[in-house]
């Protein structure tokens, strides 16, 4: 139970605490405070907020801290009120046992910047133990010759408190022979002393039995009580004397249990019983008794517990010979504790910060402070880190250290550290303390994704399913995290005029590009377009690569017959002499393919025939030519069917029927329908059979006269440079139906071809021009124009 101290006691503590801080304001560069043992936890101890001249909000922003040597934390602060309170109760005994004053030392650590406040915390003393006797019984042999005046100390009693409120006045029970002194000892301590008053006689009495009390100065005193008893002796008039009065040895600490410190020898001149000494302590503390022993025959004194430098560096032992006559010698032991490297340096992080931000220079990663119980060399110490890491060692004060980056940290170049800490005495041997810490490296976002490729090339066939897979682009980001993250998205065509959106599209987390719509190679045949790879950093950061997209041509489209047309009104009919020789050209097919490649190589195949064997058709270039003489007995009109067939897989084909008029020179520009031969074949009278033949040899000089201009007039035009024509129909013809290679096209030999239109009756010539693509925009106005005039000149109506 905590004993309140008397209001002077308290006033004294006030006036220290205000001497105190005006010190610390006049410069000092320790804050001292005091506080009574036994308080209970949360009790104020001083407001650390207005020692430190730091308003409450920068002491807490600041992250006071308040540092014990060994991480023991008597106090703490009172975050809502900057109070330094007690975190334990604390008790001096335990602290800091006999030593007076009792001191702990402590620091109190900001952070932004660092700083460290030295500071001391004086626990004082309460009257919390009573005096205390080792034995509850005193024996006392005194000879019997003893004179008046004759003094004998007694043992003294032991108080765990310190200053006023430890042993401080002894009395005796109330007798006849002897009153009691109390006396200071060499070290401070008081003990009673026993002065005769009257002689004793053993015959009369031959024992006393006394109570002997010590007390304390505490308020109220505290007491304790052990028997005095008193056995009178026959005369002894020797007493033991020792050797020397002091010896003094060193022990090294840690020496065996059992070791031998030193053999103190006493004699006494007297013989017999009164002769024969015993050793033993005399007023001996706990902390002797705890770690020595005295053989009480020999005198050896041999250890009873492993001594530590640290602990206790001296002992005082009093030891005492006595005879058996009741007399008594004493000496005194001074054994010197020696130190010994026996610690290895200990040390104590304040602050530790695991994560540090790449491309911050001079970062703060560790507080730490170290320290070693031992003492001279010993208890120099020294720091270390490995050597090539890109940290530093600053020593900010006594034996506290700073562990800093040293520069900027790479993340992607090592994304963790393992920092060992190495603190090594300069004892022999030397002893050391590794402390081993990882510091991760946390991630800013200082790459962009970075495509594998800077462009890519991917095949699509036509006519594709919607939705179908084309292709991955794929893009790395060698940050972490969310800054790792990319998302993938199209980027707005270099031509506007691209549907790109309904071309394409792509996921954004993996890259996969999709064909939205099925394409068509004869629309388009390729498509370029830019992807960009975004990461999720703040700020984002992303890279671009190039996509071009070919479209593989498929066999989807069948030949087209451009020559001859097979939907006019009126079937087209070839005139072919019949003086014509094997071989004579007889028409051209003429046709195309909208696909590509061997998809659009033609050949061209007789499919049937009015006369087999009489036509043949070259098969790569579609001419129609005669197999052989024509004879009389060969039908006039002949009907042919030729086949076109592309070399895709499957093949496709097309075909076209070819009308074959064969006259005699030109003389006869078409057959009479059927039931003008059937009239014809009834007998005529002589009359209209010479009117016929006249008829006909004029008209056939006629139309002679008008071919022979006209092929004047086309070789004129002819040998001006123009292109190889064909004949066409009349009308515009898509532009994606052209092939000008030359593939499905007239040679150039064969510019012009007359086409007489069987059927209608009248002598009709079509001039068709050449299918040329940079004139195809002019369109089928033009073609029908100049046919006309050309007409007219000729006479035609």
């Amino acid at each position: 139970m905590e004993t309140p101290l008397p209001k002077v006691t308290q006033k004294r503590q006030v006036t220290a605490i205000i001497i105190l801080l005006l010190l610390w304001e006049a410069g000092g560069q320790i804050i001292k405070y005091s506080v009574l043992e036994e308080r209970d936890s949360g009790s104020f101890v001083a407001n650390l907020a207005k020692d430190l001249g730091l308003g409450l909000r920068e002491l807490v922003s600041r992250g006071a801290r308040i540092l014990f040597k060994g991480n023991k934390q008597h106090l703490q602060i009172e975050q809502k009120s900057g109070n330094l309170i007690l975190k334990e109760k604390l008790d001096r005994e335990d602290l800091c046992g006999d030593t007076d004053p009792c001191i702990l030392h402590f620091q109190v650590l900001l952070k932004n910047p660092v700083q460290f406040i030295q500071c001391e915390l004086q626990i004082q003393d309460v009257n919390d133990h009573a005096p205390e006797f080792l034995e509850n019984e005193i024996l006392l042999k005194i000879s019997e010759s003893s004179h008046p005046g004759s003094t004998y100390p007694l043992k003294i009693a032991q108080d765990l408190d310190v200053g006023s409120n430890t042993v401080q006045n002894y009395t005796i029970s109330s007798n006849f022979h002897f009153h009691l002194f109390t006396r200071n000892h060499s070290d401070g301590r008081k003990y009673p002393e026993l002065v005769l008053d009257q002689e004793l006689d053993r015959e009369e009495q031959p024992e006393l039995r006394l109570t002997l009390t010590a007390m304390d100065g505490g308020s109220p005193p505290k007491t304790g009580t052990s028997q005095v008893l008193i056995i009178v002796l026959d005369i002894n008039d020797n007493a033991p004397e020792f050797a020397q009065q002091l010896y003094q040895v060193q022990v090294p600490e840690n020496s065996p249990i059992g070791s031998l410190v030193i053999t103190v020898s006493a004699r006494d001149l007297d013989a017999g019983i009164h002769g024969e000494l015993s050793y033993s302590f005399f007023q001996s503390s706990n902390q002797v008794i705890q770690a020595f022993e005295v053989n009480t025959v020999t005198g050896d004194i041999r250890l009873k517990k492993k001594l530590d430098f640290e602990e206790i560096r001296s002992y005082h032992i009093e030891i005492e010979a006595s005879d058996g006559g009741g007399l008594s010698g004493k000496c005194t032991v001074a054994v010197e504790v020696m130190d010994v490297n026996d610690n290895a340096p200990e040390l104590t992080i304040s602050l530790l910060i695991n994560d540090i931000p790449e491309n911050t220079p001079d970062t703060v990663v560790a507080v730490f402070g170290i320290s070693d119980s031992d003492t001279g060399n010993n208890g120099k110490m020294m720091c270390s880190i490995q050597d090539h890491l890109p940290f530093l060692l600053k020593l900010t004060i006594e034996n506290f250290y700073t562990l800093i980056t040293e520069g900027a940290l790479d993340r992607e170049e090592k994304a963790e550290y393992n920092i060992t800490i190495t603190v090594t005495d300069m004892g022999t041997p030397r002893l050391k303390t590794e402390h081993n810490i990882t510091v991760l490296v946390a991630d800013v976002n200082d790459n962009a994704p970075a495509f594998t490729q800077t462009s890519y090339t991917l095949w699509v066939r036509e006519n594709n399913s919607p939705a179908l897979h084309i292709g991955s682009v794929s893009a790395t980001d060698t940050d972490a995290g969310a800054n790792a993250q990319v998302t993938y998205s199209l980027l707005p065509p270099p031509d506007p005029l691209l549907p790109l959106a309904s071309l394409v599209s792509i996921n954004p987390d993996n890259g996969h590009l999709f064909a939205l719509t099925s394409l068509d190679y004869e629309a388009l045949r390729a498509f370029e377009f830019r992807v960009g790879a975004t990461d999720r950093g703040s700020p984002a950061l992303s890279s671009q690569a190039l996509v071009r997209v070919l479209v593989a041509d498929a066999n989807d489209n069948a030949p087209f017959v451009l020559y001859p047309l097979q939907n006019a009104s009126a079937p087209c009919t070839e005139l072919v002499p019949r003086a014509a020789e094997p071989g004579y050209l007889v028409t051209k097919v003429v046709a195309v393919d909208g696909d590509a490649g061997q998809n659009a190589w033609l050949s061209y195949q007789l499919l049937k025939a009015t006369e087999p064997g009489l036509f043949g058709v070259w098969a790569h270039n579609g001419e129609v030519r005669t197999a052989r003489l024509l004879s009389e007995r060969d039908a006039p009109k002949q009907r042919l069917v030729v086949l076109v067939k592309d070399n895709g897989e499957p093949p496709l084909s097309a075909s076209v029927t070819l009308h074959v008029l064969l006259v005699d020179g030109f003389s006869q520009p078409y057959l009479p329908p059927p039931e003008a031969e059937a009239a014809a074949a009834a007998p005529a009278d002589p009359l209209t059979v010479y009117l016929v033949v006249a008829l006909a040899s004029v008209s056939s000089l006629f139309l002679f006269s008008v071919l022979v201009f006209v092929a004047v007039r086309l070789c004129r035009r002819g040998g001006a440079g123009s292109a190889g024509r064909c004949p066409v129909p009349e009308g515009h013809f898509p532009g994606h139906l052209v092939d000008v290679s030359g593939t499905g096209t007239l040679s150039q030999s064969y510019q012009y071809e007359v086409c007489l239109m069987g059927g209608t009756g009248s002598g009709e010539f079509k001039f068709l021009k050449p299918i040329v693509p940079s004139l195809l925009s002019e369109g089928a106005d033009m073609d029908t124009a100049e046919n006309a005039n050309f007409r007219n000149r000729l006479g035609f109506s």
